[in-house]
């Protein structure tokens, strides 16, 4: 037997410190999803709120930071642009390669902007 009782907004903080991208964003992405709760279904977007904090203290290999390379394409013949991970955090800041790197690991459907609105990355 089901219950009608809504989930309540729940908020998961993460510490970046120390740790690489990938599994931070990866704990992130699990938990947007709604993947920690009971309420879990496919179809619908939970009120759950991520916070990750020192983002700034995150540990980015050298080689990472240099030979990553995010490319984009308008559609247009001669319209596809690169930007390497480091001209990315020295134009937009930290934050905004953690939440592409999360934005990657979440499903590419309606419900991914709802999630994605619930990301905060404290630099």
């Amino acid at each position: 037997m089901t219950s009608n009782t809504k989930p309540k907004a729940v908020t998961y903080t993460i510490d970046a410190t120390n740790r690489t991208i990938g599994r931070v964003a990866s704990e992130a992405a699990h938990a947007l999803l709604g993947k920690r709760s009971v309420h879990f279904t496919k179809n619908q977007a939970l009120p759950i709120k991520v916070v990750i904090e020192n983002a700034s203290k995150l540990h980015l290999p050298e080689r990472r930071v240099k030979g990553k390379v995010y490319t984009r394409f308008t559609g247009y013949p001669g319209g596809l642009y690169e930007t390497r991970m480091d001209e990315m955090i020295a134009k937009k800041g930290i934050a905004e390669v953690v939440k592409k790197t999360v934005d990657g690991m979440i499903p590419r459907n309606k419900l991914r902007a709802p999630r994605m609105k619930n990301l905060v990355v404290n630099a």
